[in-house]
């Protein structure tokens, strides 16, 4: 049996190294890392390469189960992943063991505790920026997207790709802005 590490931070301000020290400690030689949001799979290029090299008798490490998925649909796809490749779960911090019953019934509580924490941060955003509306502090982003720019090249003959260099853009940008007005 081989076990191999996965931690992950959702901000590049935050610190890997308690959870690579803990995964260290459990065992593992391997140990990938990322700084990338655990709501969603995509984008997490540490994880998915951990998922296509682990094999039968392997073991994923991680320190809790919210370093791993942070909605449960995303969780369970995850553990069906492991289950089809015979590689077992385990986290250094929760008594998670997806051989039992009663270990994967914790999992699945532990999944849903953190979807449901993701879904409170969020409604508490919403509603800070909400707040921040109505006293008329938050006027979300600026445009990244200089309008006029756009459009005086366009007069001066360039194309949307030439468009997009120029200005560092997206080429479907340079055509919403030239869309506009």
């Amino acid at each position: 049996m081989i076990a191999y590490g996965y931690a992950r931070v959702s901000t590049i301000d935050q610190d890997l190294t308690i959870q690579q020290r803990a995964l260290r400690s459990s065992g593992c030689r391997v140990i990938r890392a990322e700084k990338a949001s655990g709501s969603r799979r995509d984008g997490r290029t540490e994880l998915a390469l951990l998922l296509d090299f682990l094999n039968a008798g392997d073991t994923l490490v991680v320190t809790r189960i919210d370093r791993l998925a942070r909605s449960l649909k995303d969780l369970q796809d995850i553990v069906h992943e492991l289950k089809a490749k015979g590689v077992a779960l385990r986290a250094t911090e929760q008594p998670v063991d997806t051989g039992t019953a009663a270990g994967k019934a914790f999992l699945d509580m532990l999944g849903v505790f953190a979807e449901f924490e993701t879904n409170l941060r969020r409604e508490r955003q919403l509603e800070g920026i909400a707040a921040a509306k109505a006293r008329g502090v938050y006027r979300g982003r600026k445009p990244s997207i200089d309008v006029t720019e756009v459009k005086r090249l366009k007069e001066f003959g360039l194309g949307p790709t030439a468009i997009a260099r120029k200005l560092g853009i997206g080429r479907a940008s340079v055509y919403r802005a030239l869309e506009v007005g």
